[in-house]
């Protein structure tokens, strides 16, 4: 991790007489903790995970950052508390069995990743983001939340106002993440946030921002135009990768370096650009965490559109949930009018679920599905949606930063860019810059339909009009194309493989219904990109010792990229 404001914290422990023996950031953590135990963790703004032994009281303090930046697993067995920040590096102990969570792997069919507190394997679990875990011998396990965010509306302030700190804010803490004694530079999709930090960047420092960006030759999915736009506005260094999809290699890579099943194929493009920026810099500042601040995600604006469906009397929703189960899977509609029948917060819910209860009981074998017969995915969420306090957007955004954020985007730049030795930073994500953003009124954030309206206000002026005034992108990769072409056979040879049904999990007959789905033009990249990176990472972690894979499970050419 890194501790931005290591140096302020060290003038004034200096001043309380604390004597350091070395200049680095780590060494602040041990003598904040002298001056205030636990509490330490309160006066860091950084992102970490880090163990701390006080010998003198005989406790173990671990501790993980606001958001969940960096990770943390631990196991508590035969009274040994195990921990790292690498569930791989648990897995080598011959005392933590290799034994499936199905609770987990019922969240992961329905929101692409594990839960926020259970790893993929029983027993191993993840200290969640802004939370401290303490151990002492004879007393056991505990945990403490030390921060979270609040969406408290400040309806005193005018529009401008709110602008103007943000930009103050903006400025204040990439400035902060700059700090680096290596070569240092940024991701830059081209997108609002990953172009609002390269341009504070460039108004911060003397010499051209390194950038690099990935692309593909399919237009639709392709952003490097807007991309070479800003890099051109502001004179970056720029370098650019254009993804093929023969990349197949790359996916064992994924399995050993993610750790456990993840099911967001933009993984790929954030492997191969992180692989990219290794070649230049060992820092990058990433835009990640505009959306949940800001009110971003097209998501939000739909929800906005279909709220009325909320008052719809219960016959009428009655009728619309019988009329769809009368239509076929992957009729058009069929989502939609199932989705209107619910109540909320269901409703949203079903928006944002992959594989839902009723569809797992299809995917997977009997047995299986019996492990797991009382859990039920969206218990673990429906609680921020169900709060009657607030605005619908701020509970939705509050999900978000909780649930979707460390989960999804975290995690997956965080091992992506870890595979190549780099360390991605998140200025956007200081918690002084994310406490004001939950004071912005809903009404500045989300406007007739429009997303992000506060943030783009901010930064009119500062970007091209073309990058604020574009429809939202998002990092996609033309993974449905691909499974119908060139990965096709790749499908096939992992999900209907005899080692996929000899291990028992999955309902191969559905799988191939799935397939055909697919292949006939439903949506189902996401679906069965998930149940790759299972498939994967059981050949990776459960079939044979945790080792890094050589290259046998795929049938493969080398992955092609061009460079630009």
């Amino acid at each position: 991790g890194e501790i931005y404001n290591f140096r302020q914290l060290r003038r004034e422990l200096e001043h309380r007489g604390h004597t350091f023996s070395t200049a680095t950031d780590t060494e602040v953590i041990v003598h904040l903790y002298e001056e205030h135990g636990p509490r330490c963790v309160e006066h860091l703004r950084g992102m970490f995970a880090f163990a701390l032994w006080d010998e003198r009281r005989r406790t173990l303090l671990l501790a993980r950052d606001r958001f969940g930046i960096k990770p943390l697993y631990f196991a508590d067995i035969g009274g040994r508390l195990l921990f790292a920040s690498e569930l791989k590096s648990i897995l080598q102990l011959p005392e933590v069995g290799r034994t499936l969570n199905w609770t987990a792997v019922s969240h992961l069919l329905a929101f692409l990743t594990t839960p926020p507190t259970d790893s993929i394997i029983e027993g191993v679990q993840k200290l969640e983001p802004g939370h401290l875990l303490m151990a002492s011998p004879g007393k056991g396990l505990r945990r403490e939340r030390y921060w979270e965010v609040c969406f408290e509306p400040d309806h005193s302030r005018s529009g401008e106002d709110f602008a103007e700190e943000l930009r103050a804010l903006l400025k204040e803490s990439v400035g902060l993440h700059l700090v680096s004694d290596v070569p240092l530079g940024a991701f830059l999709s081209g997108g609002i946030d990953s172009s609002a930090v390269v341009a504070t960047m460039a108004h911060l420092t003397t010499s051209p921002v390194k950038t690099f960006s990935v692309g593909f030759p399919d237009q639709e999915y392709n952003e490097l135009p807007h991309a070479r736009l800003v890099a051109e506005r502001f004179g970056t260094e720029h370098h650019e990768l254009m993804l093929e999809p023969d990349a197949l290699d790359v996916l064992e890579d994924l399995a050993w370096y993610l750790d456990e099943p993840f099911g967001d194929p933009s993984a790929i493009p954030t492997y191969m650009v992180s692989k990219l920026a290794a070649e230049h810099v060992t820092v990058v500042l990433s835009g990640d965490g505009g959306d949940e601040l800001f009110a971003g995600y097209d998501k939000y604006a739909v929800e906005g559109r279909q709220r009325r469906a909320r008052f719809l009397p219960a016959p009428a929703r009655r009728a619309l949930g019988a009329l769809s189960r009368f239509m076929p899977d992957g009729m058009r509609g069929r989502n939609l009018l199932r989705r209107f029948s619910l109540p909320y917060p269901e409703q949203y819910l079903d928006a944002v679920t992959f594989f839902r209860r009723d569809e797992q009981q299809n995917l997977l074998t009997p047995e299986v599905c019996n492990q797991f017969s009382h859990y039920d995915p969206w218990r673990a969420v429906d609680g921020y949606l169900s709060n009657g306090n607030g605005h619908w957007l701020s509970a939705l955004q509050q999900l978000d930063l909780y649930h979707y954020l460390p989960l999804d985007i975290l995690t997956k730049v965080d091992r992506m860019s870890m595979a190549h030795s780099i360390e991605a930073r998140v200025p956007l994500l200081d918690h002084k810059l994310v406490e004001f953003a939950a004071t912005v009124p809903a009404e500045l954030q989300l406007r007739n339909g429009r997303t992000k309206h506060l943030f783009k206000r901010a930064l009119r002026g500062i970007l091209p009009d073309e990058i604020l005034d574009r429809p939202k992108h998002g990092f996609a990769v033309p993974l449905g194309r691909w499974f119908r072409g060139q990965l096709g056979p790749v499908l096939r040879d992992l999900l209907l493989s005899d080692t996929c049904r000899r291990r028992g999990i999955l309902n191969t007959a559905h799988i191939e219904r799935l397939i055909s789905r697919h292949e006939q033009g439903q949506q189902l990249d996401f679906h069965l990109w998930t149940l790759i990176s299972f498939e994967l990472w059981c050949r990776t972690f459960l079939d044979r010792p945790a080792a890094k894979p050589a290259g046998k499970f795929l049938r493969t050419s080398a992955p092609q990229a061009v460079r630009a």
